[in-house]
């Protein structure tokens, strides 16, 4: 069978879905939203022992809300969860949300990335996630940045500095499937020796590098962290996770979306070693903008099969295009390998 990336090779050839970044580079950190033209089914999984989230309870396939209007993905710890606040403020004044009585409430679930301690100006007197996540929003387009822009601006990986990814594939019959992730893992996206991605087997023309599978094999484990070199053992063993979304235009069900985001979880294993650690905060949320009949479980194998996939691209993909700032704590992937 044929596979191929979409036009952009991102999240957005899902159609109806837009991203938009918005980062402060003294702060070193920022925010990013996906947000539908419309309503679009979610869910979440969630596999590491540490994760920070906004709203997902209502995301389970058993909760009342089958539909929310926008995903964030943050950095900030628990103080970026309220890049959500700026996310649904904007929504409401565009008219968006659930509507309880004569009231409109806009459902914009998120989940954050630990980057309070990797070289930013941190002492804000104000908060300054809510601004960001309504600035996210205000910027969301089909078209938008890789690397070290929105919530993956300040993120780290074990051995090279982090970063916010994206990939899309399109299936023989039609759907397209896409990923958006931010990797500030406590593992590494790289083999030993920081050539080669764990994710290069899954690589579609050439977009991390086209170094292609490590010849070498073998492998247990990844080199020592410079993350915790850097940042010293105890503070980088608390400021690790991996979130990502996974959306596709098949119809799927809430309870489908679920199992969208635990069959992406395998990409998250096979791109980032290790992953799904009691020190990371590893999730995923997965999403479907169809309301046709849904798919049964022979048709929705295959987009199960390419979440996983698309997700462990994405993965490398955020690393790979990485830029340096002067006070970043660890090096770029390309300054390694260049």
């Amino acid at each position: 069978m044929t596979y191929t990336t979409g036009p952009r090779n991102l999240i957005t050839d899902v159609a109806g879905l837009r991203v938009g970044h918005a980062q402060d580079a003294v702060l070193k950190s920022g925010s990013t939203v996906l947000v539908g033209d419309v309503p679009f089914t979610a869910s979440v999984h969630v596999m590491g022992g540490g994760p920070g989230t906004r709203e997902t309870d209502l995301l389970a396939p058993d909760r009342t809300v089958q539909q929310v209007d926008a995903l964030v993905l943050s950095g900030g710890s628990a103080f970026g969860l309220d890049a959500c606040s700026g996310v649904a403020d904007g929504l409401r004044d565009q008219g968006r949300g659930f509507n309880v009585g004569t009231v409109t409430v806009p459902i914009v679930p998120g989940a954050i990335v630990f980057d309070l301690i990797n070289g930013g100006d941190k002492t804000w007197n104000v908060n300054p996630y809510p601004a960001l996540g309504r600035a996210a929003l205000d910027a969301a387009a089909e078209e938008f940045a890789l690397g070290s822009v929105g919530g993956g601006t300040g993120a780290m990986a074990a051995r090279h500095k982090g970063g916010l990814g994206s990939a899309s594939v399109v299936l023989p019959d039609g759907h397209t499937v896409g990923a958006l992730v931010i990797v500030n893992s406590l593992g590494s996206v790289t083999t030993p020796g920081d050539r080669h991605f764990w994710a290069a087997p899954f690589e579609m023309d050439a977009e991390f590098g086209g170094h292609g599978p490590d010849p070498s094999g073998g492998y247990t484990a990844p080199d020592a962290s410079l993350k915790e070199q850097a940042m010293g053992l105890h503070a980088a063993k608390g400021a690790n996770t991996t979130i990502a979304i996974v959306a596709t235009d098949a119809p799927l069900t809430k309870t489908q979306c679920h199992r969208l985001a635990v069959n992406a979880h395998d990409g998250m294993a096979r791109a980032i070693v290790p992953s799904h650690t009691p020190l990371d905060g590893d999730l995923v949320f997965g999403v479907s903008t169809s309301v046709a009949q849904p798919l049964d479980a022979a048709g929705y194998a295959p987009v199960g099969a390419a979440a996983a996939t698309c997700l462990s691209r994405a993965i490398a993909r955020a690393v790979y295009e990485a830029t340096p700032e002067p006070s970043d704590l660890i090096p770029t992937y390309r300054s390694l390998t260049s």
